[in-house]
């Protein structure tokens, strides 16, 4: 299940801080819904598999970046495991054209049938806004992964590409999917 909504109606940025604060104003609208106007918004869903095993392997993947790093992108970490207010910078990109963005854990889940976290953009992202991976174990034990995310240009180049970029995280978002149920297959 995906949707991609694009909002029209665009709020003004805040000024980020050298200090390296958040560069939007809506902290924690991933978990605490709706997504605010203004932003692209991503929801996009994906089945990993069956059973508490699929589930606890799927969100230690998730929480400790190794779903993140197993696509291809580098990951720098204040911390091995997710926590909120830790600092990670995401390798986005390759060789010369390889971009850094700094982003700041908002949120994390770690529940019985939860597991997952929340990062939203520093200043020197190239796009403002927050995304979140989830893993959720149903009652029916299937597990599903969830990328949810508000976004919208952050720099010169993410709006000179304007419409490429919500189908470019869609992308990503399930890449992300597919590649969850590869490592969790693969044990």
């Amino acid at each position: 299940m995906t949707r991609i909504i694009s909002e029209g109606a665009h709020r003004p940025r805040p000024t980020a801080t050298r200090t390296g604060a958040l560069t939007y104003p809506d902290r924690g609208a991933t978990r605490l819904r709706p997504l605010p106007a203004g932003y692209h918004h991503l929801d996009h869903r994906a089945l990993i598999g069956r059973g508490r095993d699929v589930f606890e392997a799927a969100g230690a993947a998730v929480t400790t970046f190794d779903l993140h790093r197993a696509t291809g992108m580098r990951i720098r970490a204040d911390h091995g495991a997710v926590r909120p207010g830790g600092r990670v910078e995401v390798g986005i990109g390759f060789g010369p054209l390889r971009v850094t963005a700094p982003c700041e854990v908002i949120w994390t889940a770690y529940e019985p049938g939860r597991a997952g976290f929340a990062y939203g953009t520093l200043d020197g992202h190239p796009e403002c806004g927050e995304e979140s991976f989830l893993v959720e174990l149903a009652e029916d034990g299937r597990v599903w992964f969830s990328v949810t995310a508000f976004s919208r240009p952050g720099a010169w180049y993410t709006r000179l590409a304007g419409p490429l970029v919500p189908p470019l995280q869609l992308g990503y978002a399930r890449l992300l999917g597919r590649t969850l149920r590869a490592l969790v297959a693969r044990g």
